[in-house]
């Protein structure tokens, strides 16, 4: 989870863990288990395990270069620089097959929003960047400047659930050959013709998440890092995923559900259902008003926890 502890005047910080709690006993931790925290981050949650953990192991990975700074100097820690899509390949370089616990908390960490340089927020003036990983190919601007009209359309309608996204994937199609967009503020001015009257703020956030979205292909991270989950975790093993945006929540409740993204699900001789994960929580946990009342980013915070089937 994720809001500044300082004021956007003061350095930027990482973020206080969202329903921090609720993550750490949704893991139910063994003492000497092997735990993976996809989304290192500031790590706040791996703080809550190594401090559960007696000859246990945690795994922290996450894609941004900045965040080894906040690795723990802990024998039982290891941090992996990688994007948690390739989760498995990365665990079997240390010898690892099977976890008793995957916690992920996807969205964005404040510390990016809050670097200027990196292009995530309209807050600050910077170049229109994105990448949470930055020696990725394709950045906002590229993107920007190369898609169709069609794929444009789509990351708009889809990711930004942006009501005219037509409208303005036309728009930045014929404004980009006149000039092209390179700064986090220049494309804001640009969107300040297409925004709602009295909402554009909300407007900018959600056209920014939509090129984030796509800029690091979070939907199909997604989709692999919750496969990979199914194949490495133990009988019992538990999957802890809290999400921030519709679709994601969509994919994170379908695995666990039904045990696929898409269609029917299936069932046994018996009528019973087939899936390899069984919810252990009934419907989404959201965070208390205590919680709200002291991090507006816990208010789209999803929080869905499963357990591996078998014994």
């Amino acid at each position: 989870g994720k809001v500044p502890l300082l004021s956007a005047m003061s350095t930027p910080a990482y973020h206080i863990p969202v329903m921090l709690d609720p993550c750490i006993e949704g893991l139910a931790i063994l003492p000497n288990g092997v735990y993976v925290d996809v989304t290192f981050g500031g790590g706040g949650h791996a703080k809550a395990i190594l401090a559960r953990l007696e000859g246990g192991q945690l795994f922290g990975f996450d894609q941004d270069s900045d965040a080894l700074a906040n690795a723990p100097q802990d024998p039982r820690f290891t941090f992996v620089q990688a994007n948690f899509r390739d989760i498995k390949r990365y665990l079997r370089l240390h010898g690892i097959k099977q976890v008793d616990g995957i916690l992920a908390d996807l969205g964005i960490s404040s510390h990016q929003i809050d670097a200027p340089e990196r292009g995530f927020s309209t807050r600050f003036q910077g170049d229109l960047d994105m990448r949470m990983n930055q020696s990725a190919e394709l950045s906002a601007k590229e993107l920007l400047a190369t898609a169709d009209e069609g794929r444009l359309h789509k990351i708009l309608g889809m990711y930004g659930e942006i009501k005219n996204a037509k409208t303005l994937a036309q728009a930045i199609v014929a404004e980009r050959s006149v000039k092209p967009f390179t700064t986090t503020e220049g494309f804001t001015a640009f969107l300040k013709r297409f925004a709602p009257r009295g909402k554009e703020f909300k407007y900018y956030a959600q056209v920014f998440q939509a090129l984030r979205i796509e800029v690091n292909d979070e939907m199909g991270a997604l989709e692999e890092l919750l496969l990979s989950a199914v194949e490495l975790l133990k009988p019992e093993g538990r999957l802890v995923v809290m999400s921030y945006h519709s679709l994601e929540d969509r994919l994170v409740k379908s695995l666990m559900t039904k045990g696929k993204f898409q269609g029917e699900v299936e069932k046994d001789f018996y009528g019973n259902l087939l899936r390899p994960l069984e919810p252990v929580s009934r419907g989404a946990i959201t965070a208390s008003e205590e919680e709200l009342a002291l991090n507006s980013r816990a208010r789209s915070a999803k929080l869905r926890i499963a357990k591996k089937v078998g014994k």
